[in-house]
């Protein structure tokens, strides 16, 4: 039994590690990686151009320069404005471009380019209630929105009495705002003006201001080579007018993209935008697939050292079972995806995904098993040791087959569980469903549709999942009744 485990897992990893090695053979090119959070119309949003989902956007022109400049290709990798800083720090990144504020707070942990744009802050409310906000006096004791560690988030919660709700994304904002559940959204006058309804909402003439409007590049600590560079380009476009140049192109981008909104019921949605959602469903299935196999192989090898007569192997087992059963999943993907590449343990958010969804899971399978083998009967192990069996061979032929017969039930609820729980993953850049759901809300203003359909192909797949477990199971099962 010990054999065919060991086998299966080097087959495991040999297969999780070619992910690494064909991230290494793509690293061998002259690269520059640059992090965007492509929601930020027009800085940088998805547009579909001749038939591809494409980031665009004059900050993105910015970045195409600096890379033109290095001599290198840009790879763009977007994820989340709050990820942006980790994603730097820990090397993932090479540089940040997102409509970011060179703030002192962020000038601890990371350098800054000279500044490239400077732009007004706006105030936006539904259409008729522009007269109640019309000053910065009048937004006391109002319910903000505003995107989670920008500079507008710490414009509102300086303003007395404020009540204010920090999201990821610009237009779960106005989603807020057109549902009433915030009074005004606060973003920069070009975001405002290129994502708003016009039908529906307003700027009005309240004008906050704070202490940094400006804008600028984004470096690792101590990356001089890098920052002089791209102070060197940055210049370069200044001088020759060229970043205006990039902001009124990515407006006329943004206002085409306005004058596509389109309304359609959820399956027309999911039939325009399927190879988005079949896209998403490979790398969720990946995730899912590697994650139940790693995570049912450790399960067993834990739930057999907590078993054990080992004082020691019972401790480590059961002190990774209680720590993993008790920390939330997704810090324990940032902290395998961020943390580990201080020690210069670094993984592709793939690696990273499968990594995290087998080490939990494997803490709940652990005690699946654990149950299982305690619930046959403790005669049938001293049997077959009476009858000249070692310990190894009667729980390999005997205890494990009728335990996990008898836990079938428990294991398929976890795999199901793992399937949704996958999600997660795009929270650092891995494009499964989800990921694929908050590139459509971005794109194509719809609020509801791409969850809808995220919801629905979840739902089939975890449909047809428990119901293959529960073919097996009658399987298994059907010996008993003879």
């Amino acid at each position: 039994m010990r054999k065919k485990i060991t086998t299966w897992m080097l087959l495991c990893m040999v297969v999780l590690l070619s992910f690494g090695s064909i991230a290494s053979a793509e690293a061998e090119k002259k690269t520059v990686i640059l992090g965007t959070s492509a929601d930020y119309m027009p800085y940088e949003f998805h547009k579909t151009i001749d038939g591809v989902d494409t980031i665009v956007g004059f900050d993105i022109e910015i970045a195409k320069e600096i890379a033109k400049d290095m001599g290198a290709e840009l790879v763009i990798k977007d994820a989340s404005f709050d990820a942006l800083l980790p994603e730097l720090t820990s090397g993932r990144i090479d540089f940040v471009i997102s409509g970011m504020n060179p703030t002192e707070e962020r000038r601890k942990s990371i350098d800054f380019s000279i500044p490239y744009y400077e732009a007004n802050q706006a105030i936006i409310v539904r259409k008729g209630e522009e007269s109640k906000y019309n000053t910065v006096e009048s937004l006391e004791g109002a319910r903000f929105g505003v995107q989670k560690s920008s500079i507008q988030e710490r414009i509102a919660e300086s303003i007395p009495n404020s009540n204010v709700v920090s999201l990821d994304k610009i237009p779960d904002l106005l989603l807020q705002l057109e549902t009433e559940r915030v009074d005004v959204v606060i973003a920069e006058y070009p975001i405002a003006k290129a994502n708003m309804n016009e039908e529906t909402m307003v700027i009005t003439d309240a004008k906050p201001t704070s202490e940094n409007d400006e804008y600028a590049v984004g470096v690792r600590k101590g990356n001089e080579e890098l920052l002089k560079s791209i102070n060197a380009t940055l210049e370069r476009l200044i001088k020759d007018d060229q970043v205006q140049k990039f902001v009124d192109e990515a407006g006329d981008l943004a206002a085409g993209r306005v004058s596509e909104k389109e309304q359609l019921n959820t399956f027309e949605f999911f039939w325009k935008y399927r190879d988005y959602y079949l896209k998403g469903i490979q790398y969720t299935l990946l995730i899912s697939a590697l994650g139940v196999l790693f995570g049912f192989l450790l399960g067993l090898v834990i739930a057999l050292m907590r078993m054990s007569g080992n004082s020691i192997f019972k401790f480590i087992a059961t002190a990774y079972i209680e720590i993993m059963r008790g920390t939330p999943m997704l810090v324990q993907l940032f902290l395998i995806h961020y943390s580990l590449p201080a020690f210069d343990i670094k993984f592709t958010p793939i690696q990273s995904g499968i990594l995290a969804l087998s080490l939990n899971s494997a803490a709940y399978l652990a005690e699946i098993f654990r149950a299982g083998i305690q619930g046959v009967d403790r005669g049938q192990l001293e049997a077959a040791r009476s009858l000249g069996m070692t310990k190894k061979k009667a729980m390999r032929h005997i205890i494990l087959p009728q335990a996990l017969k008898g836990v079938l039930p428990a294991i398929g609820n976890e795999f199901i569980v793992i399937i949704k729980e996958s999600s997660i993953v795009s929270f650092i850049g891995v494009m499964d469903i989800m990921y694929q759901a908050q590139i459509l809300r971005g794109s194509t203003f719809a609020a509801l549709n791409p969850l809808l359909v995220a919801a629905v192909i979840y739902f089939i797949m975890t449909f047809v999942l428990s119901k293959l477990l529960g073919v097996l199971e009658r399987k298994l099962s059907a010996s008993d009744n003879r």
